[in-house]
């Protein structure tokens, strides 16, 4: 669900990539900010007839019946399912390979213009994301189908990040919660993610200057987002700000080294 368009900048060139790699200030641990993190969020539901709705939360629309059970969806393999509680309460999950890796709970407000999303994330490894989100309905729309943004998003959970070297002047980000790690060094090219649902995903890197990084991710050959990288003057807060094509409201993620 997590949308992002950046202008990147021409590389800043350092005299020698192996003295950069050897005193690389991005390799670290690193713990999430919640109180200075911004993780915006917009998601479409379009009723198509009956029980039949498309859902589309920034990766292009699945269309299901919102009856339960598993279907087919439209994100890396996985499968969706919508059931209606109540016509103000609806329940969300998604899995793959028979393992649960989210499940939220959407309640809608009497007056139905804003609609609390009760977003948990399973990771690979069975650790809990916890986050709650409040959007409001932007334009018309009935009950829970309409297009809603997120005006409030509260992280619950703490997010583990550490940063490595990756074949010398390279380097690793890893994200405990989804087991997953990027890849990349500064020659242009695009090295592939690694973890248990990478789904062909890949990126590729730029150093902007000393203290800033932009990698650009893909899937399937196209670009998902773009992911400045900045690291105070002190080197003690790493801003990570993600931007998706489409959307004009970036994620901030604020971390202070651990």
């Amino acid at each position: 669900m997590f949308k992002r368009i950046l202008k990147i900048l021409p590389a800043f060139c350092l005299a020698s990539s192996t003295a950069w790699a050897a005193e690389n200030p991005f390799i670290g641990e690193w713990k999430l900010d919640p109180s200075k993190t911004r993780m915006p969020d917009e998601m479409k539901i379009e009723r198509k007839g009956g029980a039949r709705y498309a859902f589309d939360f920034g990766g292009g629309a699945e269309t299901i019946l919102a009856d339960g059970s598993d279907q087919p969806g439209g994100y890396g393999g996985t499968l969706l399912s919508v059931k209606a509680e109540a016509p103000d309460t609806w329940i969300v999950e998604r899995k793959k390979d028979g393992r649960l890796l989210l499940k939220a709970t959407w309640k809608l407000s009497k007056d139905g213009r804003t609609l609390t999303d009760y977003f948990r994330q399973f990771g690979a490894s069975g650790a809990l994301f916890s986050m709650d989100y409040v959007y409001r309905r932007v334009g018309r729309g009935s009950g829970i189908a309409g297009d809603w943004r997120s005006i409030k998003e509260t992280m619950n959970s703490p997010y583990p990040f550490e940063v490595k070297a990756f074949q010398g002047d390279g380097l690793s980000l890893f994200t405990a919660l989804e087991k997953k790690t990027q890849n990349v060094k500064f020659d242009g090219k695009d090295y592939p993610n690694e973890g248990p649902f990478a789904g062909g995903a890949s990126s590729s890197a730029q150093r902007l200057d000393a203290r800033t990084l932009a990698i650009t991710d893909k899937a399937g050959g196209k670009v998902t987002d773009i992911e400045t990288v900045g690291l105070s003057a002190d080197l003690k807060i790493l801003t990570i700000t993600t931007h998706v094509p489409g959307s004009d409201r970036p994620s901030v993620m604020v971390f202070e080294r651990a």
